[in-house]
């Protein structure tokens, strides 16, 4: 049985509450944490929204995400909860009648559920948002290794460009942020839905800068900053998955700690469709800047140098890390 598609319009400033021939059964107002997640928002008279004749769906303001459910006899109204707190309204409208229900959008105060040092709504909490992140971190971490005369001035060593591909991944990517790349540089791939940088509790301040847990009041307290070295990165924004390479995804990074070398941690992003590429910056050569290079895993693996061989018995090798939004809690 077909449902029919509700016109939404969400908007900034709450609305009085009115019913109007029976569109809704509960409740008569929303409230929903910050988190991201999908909620059971309001129970629908099925009656009126069972139809083959489907109006469209609309949204503005950061309510997304809006699904229709059968539920037995009735049909529920599912909505994916912005991250940041506030106060909208959804506008039900169907055959000449019309419901507005106030939606608060409430901080999120759950706790740190995974021991992780995020909060709750920052880790992806859908496949197709993971998928989305890996899709575009990726292929940033591409695009640099393939136009080292265009490099952003930012990337200047290892850390620097985990640091660039990761906040560039979690952007809205509008005709805006396309514009400042040309046409054929980069793929419309799809953004993440959950959430966007820099639109969220912590702004800016991207990257945890200290191991342990998450606690509300450090959002805004300096644990968070726009800069991480490369070992704050792997220690507290990302978790070891295995310290064999042939257990990492696409995405994954390998992280290495040369005691010989002025700079100790140094780590690598496995790209490709497989993982089969390594894309990496050197970090400052001599007195040179150092230089984004890519090289097969496979060769990366018979590197002259056992220090850089990402094999188990290597002591060099600290093994292959995930960032932490990508963990799957669901």
């Amino acid at each position: 049985m077909g449902l029919a598609v509700v016109t939404l319009i969400a908007f900034a400033c709450a609305l009085p509450w009115f019913e109007s021939r029976g569109l809704l059964i509960e409740p008569r107002s929303i409230a929903l944490p910050a988190d991201g997640r999908m909620h059971l928002a309001a129970v629908l008279q099925a009656r009126l929204w069972q139809s083959e004749n489907a109006d469209s769906i609309q949204f503005s303001g950061d309510l997304r995400g809006t699904e229709l459910r059968q539920a037995g006899r009735n049909v529920e109204l599912w909505l994916q909860s912005p991250v940041e707190a506030g106060r909208h309204t959804i506008l039900l409208r169907k055959r000449g009648a019309t419901s507005v229900v106030p939606v608060e959008i409430q901080p999120d105060d759950q706790e740190d559920s995974a021991r992780d040092g995020l909060p709750e709504w920052m880790p992806l909490h859908t496949p197709q948002d993971r998928q989305a992140f890996r899709a575009w971190f990726i292929e940033l971490a591409e695009r640099a290794a393939a136009s080292t005369d265009k490099l952003p001035p930012e990337i200047v060593d290892c850390a620097s460009l985990l640091r660039y591909a990761y906040r560039e991944a979690l952007v809205r990517h509008d005709d805006k942020w396309y514009a400042q790349f040309a046409a054929e540089q980069m793929p419309p791939l799809q953004s993440i839905a959950q959430w966007s940088y820099p639109n969220s509790p912590l702004g800016r301040e991207l990257f945890r800068t200290r191991r342990g847990r998450y606690e509300p009041e450090q959002s805004t307290d300096g644990t968070f900053s726009q800069f991480a070295d490369a070992k704050t990165l792997m220690t507290a924004n990302a978790f070891p998955v295995s310290r064999r390479v042939e257990d990492a995804r696409p995405g994954d990074i390998i992280f290495y700690r040369q005691l010989e070398q002025d700079s100790e941690y140094h780590s690598m992003i496995l790209t490709g469709e497989r993982g089969e590429w390594v894309v990496y910056h050197t970090g400052p050569i001599g007195a040179g800047k150092g230089e984004m290079r890519r090289m097969l895993l496979a060769d990366l693996l018979r590197h002259p140098d056992a220090r850089w061989r990402p094999v188990p018995d290597n002591s060099n090798f600290l093994g292959v890390y995930r960032w932490k939004i990508l963990r799957e809690q669901d």
